[in-house]
């Protein structure tokens, strides 16, 4: 396969799948804020959002810290045209990979790219209320549904299918790492607050924005405990939203690949691999999740270099 073609899928996945799990969240940020009882501040309510799409920075430089208001987080999260991981641009270069690798998809994801873009760029036409904020992400949310099932039962199983569901499953893995940092970290209550609505709705929230709500209520019949919660979110591997499910499909994806000859991107799989299998939730909780996930990251940022230094050049 020509890299290009490689390079092309893998990034059309991850850009796919970026654009997806950001309207997730900023979808469940809407219904937080109108379930939540506590009353929040619009700046504590959606910073989280902004570092968890590493989009904070740019935003404060354009509008300042202290600027952090719901209408301008909608536009520039939705549309942002400076905004490298707006919604709005991710689908813009999902459909520009996907264009680059258009003998390679079938003809019904073709159609089904153009009219995710399309439909997406025209409704962002006008200022986004809150109203038209939250169909869009329903919508956006169905339509990357629809793209995934179109694609499990129209495109050739191989090295293409192949790239594509790594480029999902990297971006995934990502994603859950940066939601489950950023928001620890600020739902983490203080004493007095746990077992309060308060506390019920944040954990709700956190796994609401991994798709995880009714899976964990199966699964756990003690409440929301915070380790409960975290382990589930990184070491079920039958939850598709969990890191273990994540990295578990990537290794079969680079299984169909084949990794002879590519000893780089070989080694930086298993430390990543390694260091999942390793450990597990007492172990997390005594060395500190934010430590944990930061090493999660930076093997996983070590993994993704070695992939385009060795495929993708």
């Amino acid at each position: 396969m020509l890299s290009r073609i490689a390079d092309s899928m893998y990034w059309m996945a991850r850009y796919l799948e970026r654009a997806g799990e950001t309207a997730r969240l900023m979808e469940i940020n809407l219904l937080y804020m109108v379930e939540a009882e506590e009353d929040m501040g619009e700046k504590d309510k959606w910073r989280p959002i902004l570092e968890i799409t590493a989009a904070l920075p740019h935003y404060v430089e354009l509008y300042g810290d202290d600027a952090i208001t719901t209408q301008r987080v909608l536009q520039f999260v939705c549309g942002g045209r400076t905004n490298n991981n707006s919604i709005r641009t991710c689908l813009r270069l999902f459909r520009e990979n996907a264009r680059v690798a258009r003998d390679r998809i079938s003809k019904e994801m073709w159609e089904a790219v153009n009219e995710i873009w399309m439909g997406y760029n025209e409704r962002l036409r006008g200022s986004i209320t809150l109203e038209k904020a939250s169909t869009l992400f329903v919508e956006l949310r169905n339509q990357v549904a629809r793209f995934n099932g179109l694609l499990a039962a129209t495109m050739m199983r191989g090295e293409a299918y192949a790239f594509y569901q790594l480029g999902g499953c990297v971006e995934r893995t990502d994603m859950i790492a940066r939601i489950l940092d950023v928001k620890y970290h600020i739902i983490l209550p203080d004493i007095h607050m746990i077992g309060s609505a308060l506390d019920y709705y944040q954990w709700a929230a956190l796994l609401k924005s991994l798709s995880g709500f009714e899976a964990f209520r199966r699964t756990n019949k003690s409440g929301f405990e915070p380790k409960a919660v975290v382990d589930f979110a990184i070491f079920e591997h039958d939850f598709p939203r969990s890191l273990a499910f994540s990295v578990d499909r990537a290794g079969a994806a680079l299984a169909t690949i084949g990794l002879e000859g590519k000893e780089h991107t070989a080694k930086t799989f298993e430390r990543l691999q390694h260091f999942m299998a390793t450990t597990n939730g007492e172990l997390v909780f005594t060395t500190g999740l934010h430590e944990f996930l930061e090493q999660i990251l930076g093997l996983l940022a070590e993994f993704h270099a070695a992939l385009a230094e060795e495929f993708f050049q």
